[in-house]
This record gives C-alpha cells, sequence and structure tokens, in this order.
C-alpha cells in the first residue's frame, strides 16, 4: 500500500485508468468500515483499478475539538496497518487544515475525486456529508455523478441489535468500561499497538515490571485497569495487566499505557506489541501507600487471570 499525503504526490500513471475510492475517518476500522473498504477492494479487483481510501490527519474531529477532541480509537500508524491488512492500494490522508475545512462541496468533488483522484467508482455510507460545514451529502454526489463520468454506491449502516455500528458509540462503550459492547461492534477485542519504550522502572521496583507504550493520541478511549492478551511477540500471546492513565499515585504527568506481562521474562525494549483488551477491572485510583497499592495489584492480577482464563477453555 502506498501513503500519500498530498495531491501532488499521487502516482498519476496508477490513476490513468481511474479509481475506486471510498472516504471515512477509519477510526478503529469497526463492522461498518470493514464493509465499505471489502466493497472497495472488490470493485477495484473487478474493473483493475486501484482501490484508496481517503481520510484526514488530523481528522476533522479533532480540528475542531481544540483542546478536548475525541478520543482516538486507533493512532494513525494503527489506521495505516489496518488498511494495508484490507487491501487497500492507496492510502491518501492529506492534512486538514484551513484549506480544507473552507473547501466547497463541488471543489473537493471536482479538484479532489474528479481531477486528483480520477475517481470512477465511489462507495460511501450512507450517512456521508463532507466539505465546509458538512454541506455535501450523498445527493450532491448523485446529482453531479452522470456528468462527471461517476458512478456511487451507497452502502447501508450496519446494526448489531438495534445499535447503528459507529465510532462514536464504540468510544462510548469504552469510556463505560464495556468491552462486551465495544468488541461486538468493532468485530474483534479494543486494541492498542505500540513500541515498548524505556519508564521509570517504577512497576519492577514494586514486583511487577510493566512494558510501557506511549499512546501516541491526545486522548485514549480508555483508562484504568484491565486484563489483556498481548501478541506480536515471538513467544506467542502472552496474558497480563495493563493500566493506562497517569498513575495518580506517583503523580506521573503524561499519561502512558503499562502491561505486566504475566509469567513472562524477558527484556523487550523496542519491541512492537499489540494489546487486546478483554476485561475492565477497576478504575485508575491513588493509594494512600505504596503497601496499599501492592496489595491492589496482587488483586487484580487474580481478577485478570481468572477473565483470561475463560478464553483457554
Amino acid at each position: 500500500m502506498r501513503l500519500v499525503r498530498h495531491l501532488s504526490d499521487l502516482p498519476f500513471e496508477r490513476l490513468a485508468k481511474g479509481s475506486v475510492v471510498t472516504i471515512g475517518a477509519f477510526d478503529g476500522i469497526h463492522l461498518g468500515h470493514r464493509q465499505l473498504l471489502r466493497r472497495v477492494v472488490d470493485v477495484a479487483k473487478e474493473s483493475d483499478r486501484p482501490a484508496i481510501a481517503m481520510s484526514f490527519e488530523p481528522t476533522p474531529k479533532e480540528f475542531f475539538g481544540g483542546d478536548r477532541p475525541p478520543a482516538r480509537l486507533m493512532r494513525f500508524r494503527e489506521k495505516h496497518d489496518a488498511l494495508e491488512e484490507r487491501k487497500i492500494d492507496i492510502f491518501f490522508c492529506p492534512r486538514f487544515g484551513d484549506a480544507m475545512r473552507s473547501i466547497s462541496a463541488d471543489a473537493f468533488i471536482r479538484r479532489v475525486l474528479v481531477h486528483g483522484l480520477n475517481a470512477r467508482h465511489i462507495v460511501i455510507g450512507d450517512d456521508f456529508h463532507f466539505a465546509r460545514r458538512r454541506e455535501g451529502s450523498v445527493e450532491d454526489l448523485l446529482r453531479v455523478a452522470p456528468a462527471l463520468g461517476l458512478t456511487i454506491e451507497r452502502v447501508p449502516s450496519i446494526l448489531v441489535g438495534d445499535t447503528r455500528v459507529s465510532s462514536t458509540v464504540i468510544r462510548e462503550a469504552l469510556a463505560a468500561g464495556d468491552l462486551e459492547r465495544a468488541t461486538a461492534l468493532l468485530g474483534r477485542p479494543y486494541r492498542m499497538s505500540g513500541r515498548i519504550v524505556r519508564g521509570r522502572k517504577v512497576g519492577r521496583s514494586l514486583g511487577y515490571p510493566t512494558a510501557n507504550v506511549d499512546l501516541r493520541r491526545r486522548r485514549s478511549a480508555v483508562g484504568g485497569i484491565y486484563a489483556v492478551r498481548v501478541s506480536g511477540l515471538p513467544e506467542g500471546p502472552v496474558d497480563g495487566v495493563a493500566s493506562i492513565g497517569t498513575r495518580p499515585t506517583f503523580d506521573l504527568a503524561k499519561p502512558l499505557l503499562e502491561v505486566h506481562l504475566m509469567d513472562f521474562d524477558r527484556n523487550i525494549y523496542g519491541e512492537y506489541i499489540h494489546v487486546d483488551f478483554v476485561r475492565h477491572l477497576r478504575d485508575e485510583e491513588k493509594f494512600d501507600s505504596v503497601e496499599d497499592l501492592v496489595a491492589q495489584m496482587k488483586i487484580d492480577e487474580e481478577n485478570a487471570r481468572s477473565a483470561l482464563s475463560t478464553l483457554n477453555d
């Protein structure tokens, strides 16, 4: 998959026959996103054209969110890797800034989709809006499509029970600690990935060494203590207990993902891991003493082992 950040860098030779395009934030790559991406790839193969996923960095909601943007389900690399895994040919991800926020719906269609991406078939969700103030809609695309040589395919939303799958609903479930609901909407356990960095070794001094992962996002969708399963290591999946937050007992300023890998003893600094969240155990809290914290960590480990044992049955 080729990552392109500017219209001028698009591989125009690959776009000579046109392209098949879908557009969205793709935060989390949930069941609805996967349906769109699967359809784009299928049509692209049938028409011998490249499959393009278009998104923005930062996302529009982050840009307009100021100091309180919505929590990210995926950081940029995770989204990139997920799109590549789904056989997208080109990930077109321009910067969302003042120029993009002010573009009209007509200019977006003509300058970006038609002249830039040479789109011939566009696959979109039924709630799709675009351009300044979200003025562009599916109806706008359908109205101009014949004159521009476009075909538009609207993919209906996916329902889980009576809930329409969306990144917003998944964020709400994760914030409430409802991992079961989030997993159903995502179609898999919620995952955070990252490279292990050196920390202050506080966990090691307490008898619970942790693998520390920089969140690389302005806000995390999850917080607290969790039973997790870690993959990406040569040893295979490893059970663990994860803490996401600022460690209030030690007044850590920067939020961090810390994972204690149970029954594991190896230096893994620099390795890239995937952390799947299985069960929310408790919220983060400040303890009066280190001894009280260690006692609770022992309880957390017992509860995590119990929660994870059901995955092995």
